[in-house]
């Protein structure tokens, strides 16, 4: 694709943004784009909102990583994207909706806090968990840009991985204590039982997902960086949120995480 279309196609989606409005499907408009131009198109988002708005990236995501969202999506391979500092939110937090995010879905996760660098391609299992210092339980808020979340796997890249906000519990452990495949997490919604999902469910192991993230990124020369943050994907299928929903989730062992939506 031409970087000028790139750079276009990346402030379309940077303005859809700060101004809460969606796009038609970039993938009806340009019908022969790639990941890979996606992908870049994703990097003239984010350089954006570096350099307008001064935000720093603090750790990458993987997404579409379970059946039940890739059922619900349509997309049948991941997505990855970037984590910045205003993106987070603290455990128990009230995240604005209005002016904020456009149709927000939560997602529970498992998420990696890194000790160590982590480059790919080459990247093992094994090598996820002797770079990662704790895991922590999550809610990945994710919002598409893309008018009703009408996607493409090329769509969802370029939209930096229909990233919105996220928060992280704040009981950290050693994922070297549990078996990680078969970490149990029970979602509530307003109080009530919605759903529940193993470890296993992205990619049959968190740590195959964190590296096939790795993998994914280092070719194109991105690296995982100690002390960032990666989301392993959800565990359960999106949850559609609004103004006055409540949301936490329990992972067995582990602990818990909660967010309202105000």
């Amino acid at each position: 694709m031409d970087p000028s279309k790139i750079e276009q196609l990346g402030d379309e989606l940077y303005q859809a943004m700060r101004k809460c409005n969606s796009l038609p499907p970039l993938t009806d408009r340009e019908t022969d784009i790639t990941i890979e131009d996606a992908y870049h198109i994703s990097l003239r988002m984010l350089k954006r909102r570096q350099q307008d708005d001064g935000e720093r990236v603090v750790g990458k995501k993987i997404g579409v990583t379970s059946k039940p969202v890739q059922d619900m999506l349509g997309v049948f391979q991941p997505d990855f994207g970037f984590l910045t500092d205003a993106m987070a939110y603290p455990d128990g937090a009230d995240i604005p909706i209005a002016g904020h995010l456009i149709a927000p879905r939560a997602e529970g996760e498992i998420a990696f806090r890194l000790k160590k660098d982590l480059v790919g391609p080459g990247v093992t299992e094994q090598d996820v968990l002797a770079a990662t210092e704790t895991i922590m339980p999550c809610f990945e808020i994710v919002d598409s840009r893309i008018d009703d979340w009408n996607i493409k796997i090329q769509d969802t890249v370029a939209d930096n991985a229909s990233c919105g906000v996220y928060v992280l519990g704040e009981n950290e452990v050693d994922p070297r204590d549990y078996d990680l495949p078969n970490l149990k997490m029970t979602i509530y919604k307003n109080g009530e039982f919605h759903s529940e999902g193993l470890g296993s469910a992205v990619q049959g192991n968190p740590l195959t997902a964190v590296a096939w993230l790795a993998n994914t990124l280092g070719e194109f020369g991105i690296p995982f960086k100690a002390g960032e943050v990666i989301l392993s994907g959800s565990l359960a299928p999106l949850i559609p949120v609004v103004a006055g929903d409540e949301m936490r989730l329990e992972i067995e062992g582990i602990g818990g995480c909660s967010c309202k939506f105000v």
